[in-house]
């Protein structure tokens, strides 16, 4: 581990006021080139390799014990290990050694050096939409972050692409997809061009498109949904509809619906492979329960915010089929979360149950899987092993299972408003007819969202008592005393 000292003053142009000079810093002790990436079993994956993190004391960190920062705002390590770190000087601010009670100031620099495990991704590639001399266009595949954060690094976008083009290439990335989304994504070559496209998605001039897969029988027709959202835990990255959130508008048209299979009176199973098998409505015990086969939606976010499609889909009682968080029962509770603006299950507990996911339980979305199948994946998760590395001690987790490598969600068009340019990916394979049913292989015109007059859905919601273009079914499902019936609710 090397320390750069900077013992030069820098002079501030008047006598006697010289400038403190900056902390020292702890710099990587290695940068592996090539990146040690090897493919194996589908995945990519990173060998362990020495690292540092340097940060800066962030605001809400300032007058904090350095221990209480690290157990609080790091999940991937127990607060056992970062005792240790601390205490064996792996863990510095300003190059020097502390204690686990020494207090984090403003300006102060914190670094870590650590044995680094990585989390592998798969091994498909990052496929190419488009390219010029200003611009990549990308199709992300699901499960990759696009930036190093968290457990990830070198299996993130920009240090794979780095690595396919040379050590001195510099990837911009000019907008966001989460790590488990697939899709379109843009790759300045310069800054100038990275600008000028952020610049236009920070205006709102470019038009989103995303596919997604969702339990149960989306209603037809628009659905406008603007519950604000909420970030309720940085650390886990978790977000729900809350009334003291960020505005979040989104619209939703169904693409097509999947029903489930007629079940074998032999067998009491699916005739033939089926999207999701139909749950016994008689002995149904939570109101998910309920949903019958699958909705392939097509969404339009007219705003930004984090995980936005996701919570504004559970919020609709339509979550994501296979999404971890937001279609978790064992998170959410039993109404997954459906119209549930007012926390009635408390947000400290949801916290305190996504946080065991991973680690001492398995991070599965309630799905309509067979038993045998359900098993299988739980086998294949990723969690800890209660093996540790031989190097550094770090607790050790188990590959992640095919169905932990991504949700169905995928951004499959980006245009400009102005036309000048527009981008776009075929259907995914789960998007798709399954086998033995019809349905579209592409989205046409007439069930394109990106035509939808939101103005219009706007004065609907606003003389319709907060509906969205849906007021008779919706008065209709709550006669019927369905709890999960689709809310086309959009107050805010």
């Amino acid at each position: 581990m090397a320390l750069t000292v900077v013992d030069h003053m820098p002079d501030t142009g008047l006598p006697g006021e010289p400038l403190p000079p900056p902390p020292p810093v702890i710099t990587t002790p290695c940068d592996p080139w090539p990146r040690p990436y090897y493919l194996e079993k589908g995945l990519r994956r990173v060998r362990p390799y020495h690292f540092t993190y340097n940060t800066y004391c962030k605001e809400r960190w300032r007058g904090r014990e350095i221990l209480d920062i690290f157990s609080s705002e790091f999940r991937d390590r127990p607060v056992e290990y970062y005792k240790d770190a601390i205490e064996r000087g792996n863990v510095v601010i300003n190059g020097k050694p502390v204690t686990t009670t020494t207090l984090v100031r403003n300006g102060d620099i914190i670094s870590h050096t650590l044995h680094r495990h990585e989390p592998p991704v798969t091994a498909s590639p990052i496929g190419i939409v488009h390219e010029d001399n200003d611009m990549i266009v990308i199709n992300k595949p699901a499960g990759v972050p696009v930036h190093p954060a968290g457990r990830y690094n070198y299996n993130s976008v920009v240090e794979i692409m780095r690595a396919e083009r040379g050590y001195g290439w510099n990837p911009l990335p000019c907008n966001r997809l989460d790590r488990l989304t697939s899709g379109v994504m843009f790759i300045g070559k310069h800054a100038a061009a990275a600008e000028d496209l952020s610049r236009q998605i920070k205006g709102r001039t470019v038009k989103k498109e995303y596919i997604a897969r969702v339990m149960g029988e989306f209603p037809e027709g628009e659905v406008l949904c603007e519950q604000p959202i909420l970030q309720i835990s940085p650390k886990l990255g978790l977000n729900r509809v809350r009334a003291n959130g960020k505005e979040a508008r989104t619209v939703f048209k169904r693409l097509a619906y999947y029903p489930p299979r007629p079940q074998s009176s032999s067998t009491n199973k699916p005739s033939s492979q089926s999207p999701e098998p139909k749950p016994d409505d008689s002995n149904a015990q939570f109101p998910w329960q309920r949903l019958q086969g699958y909705s392939i939606v097509r969404c339009l976010p007219l705003t930004g915010r984090t995980h936005q499609l996701r919570v504004h889909l559970q919020f609709l009682g339509h979550p994501i089929t296979n999404d971890p968080i937001y279609s978790n029962q064992r998170v959410f509770g039993s109404q997954l979360g459906y119209a549930d603006a007012d926390a009635t299950t408390s947000d400290e507990d949801i916290i305190s149950r996504l946080s065991r996911m991973g680690k001492s339980e398995v991070a599965d979305a309630v799905a309509y899987h067979d038993e045998m199948v359900t098993e299988y994946n739980k086998r294949k998760a990723e969690k800890m092993t209660g093996q540790t590395c031989a190097v550094c001690a770090t607790p050790l987790y188990s590959d992640p299972g095919a169905h932990e490598l991504g949700i169905y969600l995928h951004a499959r068009r980006y245009a400009c408003q102005e036309g000048r340019w527009e981008y776009e990916t075929g259907l995914p394979a789960w998007a798709l007819p399954p086998e033995g049913y019809e349905g579209p292989v592409e989205p046409t015109t007439e069930t394109d969202p990106l035509t939808v007059d939101v103005a219009r859905l706007e004065e609907t919601v606003k003389g319709g008592g907060g509906g969205a273009g849906l007021a008779s079914q919706q008065e209709a499902e709550e006669e019927e005393g369905d709890p999960v019936a689709v809310s086309a609710s959009a107050s805010a």
